[in-house]
């Protein structure tokens, strides 16, 4: 019978919520080191409806928050702007976690009009992507053939 009290218990413990009050560590999160090494918390994207929806829609990213999306495998993804209504710093890396691409300030493209948005990078091959707030990459020293860890 004691086994059985402790087994619930350590369940019970084991289910608990985290009583973190940052809503962020609510989705799927992880910290970053950059370049410079400072570490952040970014949000993981690897769903693809949650790749395609990325910063649509948000007012305001966090100096010290990012979005990282993860493909399956490796190509040439650009990014759109669509719906985003701020400048973000979009940088590419490779499954090395080394930087290939950056585009620093990309403009927003709040339009209601999609074709009036425009892609950014995607020319080189990465299999991750992390985007911060505009001016972000050069605080963290992130420049093409950084390395950033996680």
């Amino acid at each position: 019978m004691r086994f059985l009290l402790i087994a619930a218990l350590c369940f019970t413990a084991a289910c608990s919520k985290s009583s973190s009050s940052d809503p962020v560590r609510d989705f799927s999160s992880r910290q970053i080191t950059m370049p410079n090494g400072a570490t952040i918390l970014v949000e993981v994207m690897t769903d693809p409806v949650d790749i395609t929806r990325g910063m649509m829609f948000r007012d305001s990213l966090a100096p010290d928050r990012g979005m990282l999306f993860i493909f399956g495998t490796p190509g040439q993804y650009s990014f759109w702007m669509y719906q985003v209504k701020i400048p973000l710093d979009i940088v590419w890396m490779d499954q090395n976690r080394r930087v290939t691409e950056i585009s620093a300030n990309t403009p927003p493209c709040p339009s209601k009009s999609a074709r009036e948005c425009t892609y950014s990078g995607g020319h080189e091959t990465s299999i991750f992507i992390l985007e911060l707030g505009g001016g972000q990459a050069e605080k963290y020293g992130i420049r093409t053939g950084s390395v950033i860890e996680f």
